[in-house]
């Protein structure tokens, strides 16, 4: 049938502009619609035909070890690769990839998307691709790498081209590979860059580099105001995530886990995500675009808004909670006000007093 059986998640970067929440949860294990991002990566995959995923990560690969039930639940093997030190975007990647059996999906793992995996792959093999590159289309190509299609061929790269100066090119590359184990092969172990040296060495040497346009969704969740971005996509349907398919909404656009208590005199607007054992209670309003991980406590008369709040988080009473990301237990003091983007680490206080404004980080005890 030609499905592509194995991937690589590149996941090994620090994800330094999302702390203090990567002080303790590696980027790609950020919960995402209530379960680690990179487990809805894995239902996507397994669902296109992959029974491998090796995971690309640091010099620690246990906080990883999340994934395994995941894997085990849809026929799935996981493997972590650690890289003691960073070794660029595909050094790594290049240091297991004889190990596969035949063609490899490759992900960023910080990349969000609803590509049909499964229909990339099986175009790939029919190409005969040494490497096949899905692509999405920008307005603004200046701040981008562009992808110089001659059909589905790409011929070329050109680096952040100002709007205009390249007619009827505006593809880049969205950070989703299918590649042949070959291909790579021929590149030495140690540090690589897919974007500066791979993919370019390839082109140059005639290798048959697909660019494959695709209209799904893509987001890079990399900083605050993105990560709450993708969960608006998500919340709104603009991109399908297994989560939230699991767990259908309500007529009001509302996801509700097990055991969640809304008093009588709270609203929750929708879409929201409420996930099992959250409580919410009277004169509360929660929503719209918010996502209350597992155990979350909104407290009378709080106001929570385009938010995303990690498992164990408290709302105070009175609170006005805007645009805020957290952690694990995290707590926001009765009256406090919050105007994000603002991120809470594991566990700390936003307190009451002077309001947290736009940028505020304030990182676990």
């Amino acid at each position: 049938m030609g499905d592509v059986r194995e991937a690589m998640i590149v996941a090994g970067g620090a994800g330094t502009r999302l702390r203090p929440l990567t002080d303790t949860t590696p980027k790609p294990l950020l919960p995402f619609c209530g379960e680690p991002f990179l487990a809805g990566v894995l239902v996507r995959l397994a669902a296109a035909g992959v029974r491998r995923v090796w995971l690309v990560v640091g010099s620690d690969p246990s906080p990883f070890r999340v994934l395994e039930p995941v894997a085990r639940a849809h026929g799935m093997r996981l493997e972590a690769v650690p890289e003691p030190e960073p070794l660029d975007t595909a050094g790594g990647v290049r240091s297991v990839i004889e190990r596969c059996a035949g063609s490899v999906f490759v992900l960023n793992g910080d990349v969000l998307t609803d590509v049909d995996f499964g229909a990339v792959g099986r175009s790939h093999v029919a190409a005969g691709a040494d490497a096949t590159l899905v692509l999405t289309r920008v307005e603004d190509t200046s701040t981008f790498g562009v992808c110089v299609l001659d059909g589905e061929r790409i011929t070329g790269f050109v680096e952040k081209p100002p709007p205009g100066t390249l007619p009827g090119q505006d593809a880049v590359n969205a950070g989703t590979y299918v590649l042949e184990p070959a291909a790579l092969a021929r590149f030495p172990v140690g540090r690589l860059s897919f974007e500066r040296r791979v993919f370019p060495d390839l082109v140059a040497a005639g290798a048959l580099v697909r660019g494959v346009v695709s209209d799904a969704a893509w987001a890079d969740l990399g900083t605050p105001e993105r990560y709450l971005e993708g969960h608006r996509l998500a919340l709104s349907g603009a991109l399908t995530w297994p989560t939230l398919a699991a767990l259908p909404a309500d007529e009001d656009g509302v996801h509700r886990g097990a055991d969640v208590e809304v008093a009588p005199g709270a609203s929750v607007l929708g879409p929201a995500l409420l996930a099992a054992g959250v409580t919410i209670s009277d004169g509360a309003q929660v929503g719209p675009d918010v996502v209350l991980g597992p155990g979350c406590r909104i407290a009378a008369g709080a106001t929570v808004t385009d938010s995303v709040l990690g498992a164990g988080t408290v709302v105070g009473e009175g609170a006005r909670v805007d645009g805020l990301v957290t952690g694990a237990a995290a707590e926001v003091a009765a009256a406090a006000v919050v105007t994000g983007p603002a991120v809470l680490g594991d566990g700390a206080l936003a307190p009451a007093g002077a309001p947290l404004e736009a940028g505020t980080r304030i990182p676990a005890p």
